[in-house]
């Protein structure tokens, strides 16, 4: 089999930044919003339309897809993957948006190593265990943890 590779390389463009803003390369950030302060450590892709919250620090090896909002002062562990697509028309949409949703985490959330936050909304004050599977939105403050994610104490 012949053919042709289009290589696209990693970059960080076309960003909107805060100050004293720390991005820790090999990264993949495009066309999305960091607030003041914010960390983002190596081999981590923010894709284009995300924003995060000033002072929050994303851990290396972390996917922020498209359609997802950080708040401030979080804290997003290592191999953190959000998804948008849901498969809900049983396989990926292919590039159709109109399939995809959109996640909201709140302000003071913390997401520990490779949880997977599936298209939901988190409150603020919240801690998600590693590992966790968050597959429906948090709307009361405390810790949660398993796969799905559960309420283990109200903070």
């Amino acid at each position: 089999m012949a053919g042709t590779v289009r290589l696209i390389e990693a970059a960080v463009r076309d960003i909107a930044t805060g100050r004293g803003v720390t991005v820790v390369e090999p990264g993949n950030l495009y066309e999305c919003e960091l607030g003041d302060g914010v960390f983002v450590g190596p081999f981590c892709e923010v894709q284009r339309g995300v924003s995060i919250g000033a002072r929050t620090r994303v851990q290396s090896h972390s996917f922020v897809c498209e359609l997802v909002t950080i708040g401030a002062d979080c804290f997003i562990g290592h191999g953190v993957m959000f998804v948008n697509d849901r498969f809900s028309g049983g396989g990926p949409a292919r590039g159709d948006m109109s399939k995809w949703e959109a996640t909201v985490i709140g302000d003071r959330v913390s997401i520990g190593s490779n949880a997977t936050i599936m298209p939901v909304t988190i409150c603020d004050d919240v801690v998600i265990g590693a590992g966790a599977v968050v597959t429906k939105s948090i709307d009361v403050p405390g810790s949660y943890a398993g796969n799905p994610a559960r309420l283990l104490r109200r903070a």
